[in-house]
């Protein structure tokens, strides 16, 4: 099974002036390229290109601590760990603790603080790589503000408004986040990488424009990005952090889970007969594409697709391989959460001395 962007994505593309990833040669040999959970891009053979030839390039992908690591991450957080493990390719992790406190997503900058230190260690339980993996917290790396005001000065008003669609009754903290956020994306080229790459849902596109223009007006290399299809949540609708019953999240109990699961969205028939007589509609089932994203090699995936749209394999059947998935992947994870201490959060956080002044 190839998984594919629907109509609104594919216009979205377009709009956006993305270019299919499948119109490059030699990609590497990584699963969401072969699968299609990776599909379009901005610069990434030039990303790749200048990786092969030895030199020194980054990955960077942001957090919100007001939330948790959900299945939906795992698009993104995959391509970091492929690049670390088969090329040594160093990680940028910045966690917006600020923009969590402006927005009002949590109550105090205390409550940010700790939801950011725990999602550093659900990072490192995944397998991020301590000696490869870089943790910026703003309130505690706040050196990325002198970058962030530096920026300012070439992002106008009506730029934050045209791309946010904040308006004027919006708070001043949110006006100056995007800017922030660029920082996030630039800081690896300010100390030194010669480009980066940061792997993204194709809905935040706008927002890498934004540090895209401000890298060539800085004289820095323009961000690459790979951008992931879009899946459903486990209800068939968009996944959002928002609706918790749309998401699967790592620290859920494994009974929570297998709950979740089971309800999914099906593209099975009304009725066993029916069922058997016109074939699953591949296209529809979350358990398959979930399966054909993060669980499954291609071969596994074309092969369950086949016999689904025969009819040879029920939705309830895919629920279930899903879950055998996701208890061994949740079983380990979670052990290796638990393992995880305080001084491993330490060691991977960036502090100002460490880095220098970006003054």
């Amino acid at each position: 099974m190839k998984l594919q962007p629907d109509a609104d994505q594919k216009q979205l593309m377009k709009d956006f002036g993305l270019s299919y990833l499948a119109g490059i040669k030699g990609l590497p040999a990584f699963r969401g390229f072969e699968s299609g959970l990776l599909f379009c891009h901005r610069d990434f053979d030039q990303f790749f290109a200048k990786l092969k030839k030895g030199e020194k390039v980054a990955l960077i992908s942001g957090f919100n601590p007001s939330s948790k690591i959900h299945l939906g991450h795992k698009s993104f957080l995959d391509v970091h760990l492929f690049f670390q493990k088969k090329y040594g390719v160093h990680s940028f992790i910045p966690i917006s603790d600020d923009e969590s406190y402006v927005v009002g997503k949590v109550e105090t900058q205390k409550e940010a603080l700790v939801n950011a230190r725990h999602l550093v260690k659900e990072l490192l339980a995944l397998g991020f790589d301590p000696k490869k993996t870089h943790v910026y917290i703003d309130q505690i790396y706040t050196n990325i503000y002198n970058l962030a005001i530096k920026l300012s000065k070439k992002v106008t008003g009506s730029t934050i408004k045209a791309v946010y669609g904040y308006g004027d009754e919006t708070n001043s903290g949110m006006f100056f986040y995007p800017v922030i956020q660029a920082a996030h994306i630039l800081l690896p080229l300010v100390l030194g990488y010669k480009h980066v790459l940061v792997p993204v849902g194709l809905d935040q596109d706008p927002y890498i424009r934004i540090s895209r223009d401000l890298a060539a007006k800085f004289g820095l290399p323009k961000p690459a990005e790979v951008c992931s299809v879009l899946l459903p949540g486990i209800d068939g609708e968009k996944m959002s952090k928002s609706r918790p019953e749309s998401a699967i999240f790592l620290d859920e109990d494994l009974a929570t889970i297998k709950k979740k699961v089971m309800r999914a969205f099906s593209g099975g028939r009304q009725s066993l007969e029916e069922h058997r007589r016109l074939g699953g509609i591949p296209e529809d089932d979350v358990a398959l594409k979930y399966l054909a994203a993060y669980f499954l090699t291609q071969k596994e995936a074309d092969k369950l697709e086949k016999s689904y749209r025969a009819g040879k394999i029920l939705s309830s059947e895919l629920k279930e391989k899903l879950y055998k998935h996701l208890e061994k992947f949740l079983k380990d994870y979670k052990k290796r959460l638990a393992r995880v201490t305080e001084r491993n959060v330490d060691a991977v956080l960036m502090r100002n001395g460490d880095y220098g002044s970006l003054v």
